[in-house]
Parts: structure tokens; C-alpha cells; sequence
């Protein structure tokens, strides 16, 4: 069975670990050793653990899930040159991660908050010799897209890796505007979950537009509440999210 060996112990790593499990061994290098503890029992399963220091990442397959910010201490920490590191690091690129890091190849992916539910949607790109074994991993913990440029996984990150965060505020927000119609808050977090269930399988098939088309009928209900949000200028809103969230992955 492949060892793949992941550079931190935070949540991004477990929610992958979680996926790969079943199938591969897992080594994971931390700072703490109570840390890697409770990493395994989350994990469930026997892991390798090792403390960062001197480690070799010699002809391994590595996930790296550090703070962008930690690279270079991280990197004078181990020894040695990978096979292949996959990198899960916001805003990152390519050219930084092997300035730091001795490596044979790069892959940057960018997994987001619902690999915790084998529910990502993951972006890669990079070295395109590890296409295939990359769309392998990462569709452990749901779907994959290999993009042609770091600028687009750059773009991605703003639409899908911080997209959670931006439908979690429309969620909520949804859910208050029934609460203050005097619906009972348990009912509307109820009714707003099983919305965006059913969305989630529509628009996998459905263009957006076409779906809004199918549900709004000339004067209806639909029609009233979508022109409130055109006059709250939610569409160039959203339109600007994804710009300013992309413009600073690249200051990052």
C-alpha cells in the first residue's frame, strides 16, 4: 500500500487524510506530538507520526498543508528531495514552493471546506506528468478539475475554495428574511438546508439562468424577490467578490 505523507496536522489535512485512508498509509509530520495524537484519533486508523525536524522527504509523495506564511520555516526542517508535493496553500505558487523545497514535481490543488464531507470541489494544476495520480487523490474527498494555469487556480480559489464562506452568508441572510416574516428560526434553518440540497443536485445539470427562468412566473413571487435582489446590486456584488478575493491570493 502507497504511503502518502502529509506536511501538517490541521483540519485541511484531516479532512483529505479521512478520504485517503481506506487506501493508502498515512505519515503525518507535525510540530506537537499531542497534536499528532489527536490527529490519529480523529483520522480512526494507525498513522505514522513524526515531528518536524530533520525529517527526509526523500522520493516521497507529500501533501503539504502548512500556513503559507510557514514555508520557508517548514522548509529548513526537512531533508532531503520529494517525489511529488502537492500543495494545498492558498496563493501560492509553483515558483515559491520550489525555491524553498527540493522537489521532483509540483501540483498545486486547492480543495475547500466540504472535503470534511467527501464534498470538495478541487482545482489542480501543475506538473502535468502527475495529472492523473492528482485527480486520484484529490477525488477521494469529491469532485476535481485540472486547470491549464496557476491563474485560473487562482481565479478558483476565489469561486470555489472561499465560495463556503460567500454561500453561507446567502444562506443565512435567506434564513433571517423568513424569520423576520415570523417564521420560527428552527423552520427556516430547516427549509434553507433542504433548499440548498435540492439546488446543489439542479445545478449540476441546469444552467443558472435556465433555472431561475423555470422558477419565476410573470408576477409572481419569484419575480418580486429577485428584483430586490437586482436592486440591491447582488449580482455586481458577487461579480466583485470573486475579483477581490483572486487579487489578493496574488499579494499572498
Amino acid at each position: 500500500m502507497k504511503t502518502i505523507t502529509f506536511i501538517g496536522n490541521g483540519n485541511m489535512a484531516l479532512s483529505i487524510a479521512k478520504g485517503l485512508k481506506d487506501n493508502y498509509k498515512i505519515e503525518v509530520v507535525g510540530r506537537e506530538s499531542k497534536k499528532l495524537e489527536s490527529f490519529e484519533q480523529k483520522l480512526g486508523v494507525r498513522i505514522q507520526k513524526h515531528l518536524l525536524g530533520n525529517y527526509t522527504i526523500e522520493q516521497k509523495t507529500i501533501i503539504l498543508c502548512v500556513k503559507p506564511a510557514n514555508i520557508k520555516e517548514v522548509a529548513e526542517k526537512v531533508q532531503g528531495k520529494a517525489k511529488i508535493i502537492y500543495s494545498v496553500l492558498a496563493g501560492t505558487s509553483i515558483k515559491k514552493l520550489k525555491d524553498n523545497f527540493s522537489t521532483s514535481a509540483v501540483v498545486r490543488a486547492m480543495p475547500n471546506l466540504a472535503a470534511s464531507v467527501g464534498k470538495s470541489m478541487t482545482t489542480l494544476t501543475g506538473d502535468f506528468d502527475f495529472k492523473e495520480e492528482a485527480q486520484e487523490l484529490f477525488t477521494a474527498i469529491g469532485a476535481t478539475r485540472w486547470l491549464g494555469s496557476e491563474k485560473e487556480i487562482d481565479i478558483a480559489t476565489a469561486l470555489a475554495g472561499s465560495g463556503p464562506a460567500y454561500l453561507a452568508l446567502i444562506a443565512e441572510s435567506l434564513a433571517d428574511g423568513a424569520v423576520k416574516q415570523g417564521l420560527k428560526r428552527d423552520d427556516a434553518m430547516a427549509i434553507m438546508r433542504g433548499l440548498f440540497e435540492g439546488f446543489g443536485a439542479l445545478i449540476q445539470d441546469i444552467h443558472p439562468a435556465l433555472l431561475k427562468d423555470g422558477v419565476m412566473s410573470p408576477g409572481g413571487t419569484t419575480a418580486a424577490g429577485y428584483a430586490a435582489l437586482e436592486q440591491g446590486n447582488v449580482r455586481s456584488a458577487c461579480i466583485e467578490t470573486i475579483e477581490k478575493a483572486y487579487n489578493r491570493a496574488m499579494e499572498l
